[in-house]
Order: C-alpha cells, then sequence, then structure tokens
C-alpha cells in the first residue's frame, strides 16, 4: 500500500529528551518489527524505505517521542544500504514526521501524533479512499485478521508466546483514551506476528493501515472501548483455549462492530 507523505497531516511538536539510551525494545516495540520492518524489494529501495517507515509511525510501532532503531540495525532490517535509509530518513524529517537529532543521545525521533477528528474528517477520507475500496479494506481485514486467529488458536503456544498475548491484551484494554489506538493496533498485529508468519504478519498490518486514517477521523468513544474490551478479551482467551472456531468468531463479531461504527459515522 502506497502512503503519500504530506506535512499537513504531521501534528508536530518536539520529543522528549531521553536521559539515557532506549533500549532496543522501547524504540522498536515488540509487535510490528516482523509486519513492517522487513526487507524492501532493490528496484524501489528508496520510495519502498519511505514507506515502511511510515507505516511503523502511523500505526504506532515507533510511538511519538521514540526514535526508530539504530541506522546500522535498521539498514540490516530493511536490506538497504545506509545511504538509501538515511535520504529515507531525510524526507520524512522534512515532511515533518520526524526530528533527526545528533550526539551522544541522537537519533531519529517520531514527531507525528495522529491528528485529532474533526467535523467531516471520515467523509473526505473516505471520499479520497472510495466507498468500493472501503468496503474491500473491510472484507480484506475480515479474511486476513479472522485467519490470523484461527491460525494462533491453532499453535502449541510457548509460555513466552501466552505472556506477550496476555501482556499486549492487558495494554489496550488499560489505555488511555489517547494512546488506545495504538495499543489497538499492537493487540491485533501480536496476533498475527505470533502466528510465526511473516507473510501473515505484513498482511494483517497491510489491512490495519488501510483503515487508520478512518479510525483516527472519528472520536475514541468510552461506550465503544468497554465494549471492545469485551471482544478483545473474547478473543485471546479462545487462542489461549486453542479453540480456533471461537477464536475466528470473536474476531469477526469485533470487527463486524469496527465496521458498524465507520458506517454509521458515515450515515
Amino acid at each position: 500500500m502506497r502512503m503519500e507523505i504530506t506535512p499537513a497531516e504531521a501534528s508536530v511538536s518536539g520529543p522528549r529528551t531521553p536521559a539515557a539510551p532506549a533500549s532496543r525494545d522501547a524504540a522498536v516495540g515488540i509487535t510490528g518489527v516482523v509486519s513492517l520492518l522487513r526487507p524492501v524489494r532493490a528496484g524501489n529501495a528508496f520510495e519502498e524505505t519511505v514507506e515502511r517507515l511510515l507505516q511503523a509511525i502511523k500505526l504506532g510501532v515507533v510511538p511519538h517521542g521514540e526514535k526508530l532503531p539504530p541506522e546500522r540495525e535498521l539498514a540490516t532490517r530493511l536490506g538497504i544500504s545506509r545511504v538509501t535509509l538515511r535520504e529515507a530518513i531525510r524526507a520524512l524529517q522534512e515532511a515533518g514526521y520526524l526530528d533527526v537529532r545528533r550526539g551522544r543521545y541522537g537519533g531519529a525521533f517520531v514527531v507525528y501524533r495522529p491528528p485529532s477528528p474533526r467535523k467531516g474528517d471520515l467523509r473526505r477520507a473516505v471520499t479520497r479512499m472510495g466507498e468500493d475500496d472501503l468496503e474491500d479494506a473491510l472484507t480484506f481485514r475480515m479474511a486476513v485478521e479472522c485467519g490470523a486467529a484461527r491460525v494462533l488458536a491453532t499453535t502449541d503456544l510457548t509460555p513466552r508466546q501466552r505472556e506477550t498475548l496476555a501482556a499486549r491484551l492487558a495494554g489496550v484494554n488499560d489505555a488511555a483514551p489517547a494512546d488506545y489506538r495504538r495499543m489497538d493496533i499492537a493487540f491485533h498485529l501480536a496476533i498475527a506476528e505470533l502466528s510465526g508468519s511473516p507473510l501473515l504478519a505484513a498482511a494483517c498490518a497491510d489491512a490495519r493501515l488501510r483503515v487508520t486514517d478512518l479510525l483516527n477521523a472519528i472520536p475514541v468513544l468510552r461506550p465503544n472501548i468497554e465494549h471492545a474490551a469485551v471482544q478483545h478479551a473474547a478473543i485471546a482467551a479462545a487462542i489461549l483455549d486453542g479453540d480456533p472456531e471461537v477464536a475466528e468468531r470473536a474476531v469477526a463479531e469485533h470487527l463486524e462492530g469496527t465496521a458498524a461504527l465507520l458506517r454509521g459515522f458515515l450515515a
């Protein structure tokens, strides 16, 4: 999915200054690394690097105020030269998504925040996307996320995998409204990544990215958060119990609710 770099999208404020170097997990998060920061194709290395980094920023894999992984590590993950990586980072800095700082605790810091919802934002986002593409995106998301839950529920999970899923569930259910969407993304992407399939994880990340701007265009509603918390718990419980049918149904019910919310705001 191609991403346009538009400065108007970026809500910029100064990144917080770290007192010490961020740990690797703190810098990139656990969720999203496999699905987004994966090797790019050589033919369009610069364009795809910009796209991958922008996806990671928009999905909150690297949240506001945190910095991208070290240059050497990131170039290795993406399978590109450090020159290409620097060019991509410079482009995102000029577009207002990153702030590059020098020094011992320097790096490329994320300064993007999702814009606050305004009246008409959702309709404008759908107009840019197209009604047919919206329905296709919802269908695509339903297919890949239901499939990911079914696959994970049939997997013999290790204690670490079970702990990760439980942690992601706690993260989204305990999140403040301002951070809710990012933690919701982390929970959903964790299901795909824990399956062990990079292709499935990438598909789920792509599916979520296609509706992210739409979801960001509607307010975070407390009743919806409370309802989603029950559904998230049902999804996690079915996976941990090793019940693929129930896991798939729970994801389908949850995503149908999200689709209904979008359609309701568009009505």
